[in-house]
């Protein structure tokens, strides 16, 4: 069986759902690479063209990216998903990569619809895993208000601020899960393998 690649993925999108919004930038980092910046297949960041004219001024707010700037320079959709896909399959070498997020429910919604649409296929398949449903699920929460940043014990958060730079956000997730496995593992060492 192929052992696992942990892929640390944020985007940041102009609106609520693919397809009628776009997603104008996208990170990523391997979880346990996430800090190495001369790896070239530690981290990926590329941001792309819009696809329609809707967007949510809201949205703009928080990510700061400038729509007009991102119409010009950004990478056409199809060209942005096949390099990122090649980076995944070098980032992964032999190893299955799993998609991590953090409310990877909106991240991966994004990623998936966008590799589907442009390329007709996913390196991750049609599953992701939720930094937040893990931490309920490893330290035993009851609520899942109690896996928000704000509530999360702070000895698994990153030191980074989060930015809502995408290859940043990537990286701090990729922290995050890094210590919630290491607890986990320290807490179950007949589990690890």
């Amino acid at each position: 069986m192929k052992r696992d690649c942990y892929i640390s993925v944020d985007i940041e999108a102009d609106g609520a759902i693919p397809g009628v919004f776009s997603m104008l930038s996208l990170g990523a980092a391997v979880v346990g690479r996430h800090h190495l910046a001369d790896d070239p297949t530690a981290c990926f960041y590329i941001e792309l063209q819009p696809i329609s004219a809707r967007f949510d001024e809201a949205a703009m707010k928080v990510n700061q990216l400038d729509r007009g700037r991102l119409e010009r320079e950004g990478a056409a959709p199809a060209l942005a998903m096949a390099r990122f896909e090649a980076w995944v399959r070098e980032a992964a070498s032999d190893a299955k990569p799993v998609f991590v997020g953090f409310n990877a429910t909106f991240d991966w919604m994004f990623v998936h619809w966008y590799f589907v649409h442009f390329l007709g296929r996913s390196p991750f398949g049609i599953a992701g895993l939720d930094i937040k449903a893990y931490a309920m699920g490893s330290l035993g929460l009851e609520r899942w208000s109690d896996t928000t940043k704000r509530n999360l014990d702070r000895r698994f958060l990153a030191t980074d601020v989060h930015t809502h730079h995408a290859l940043d956000d990537a990286r701090e997730q990729a922290e995050i899960f890094s210590r919630l496995r290491a607890f986990t593992q320290s807490q179950n060492p007949s589990r690890n393998r």
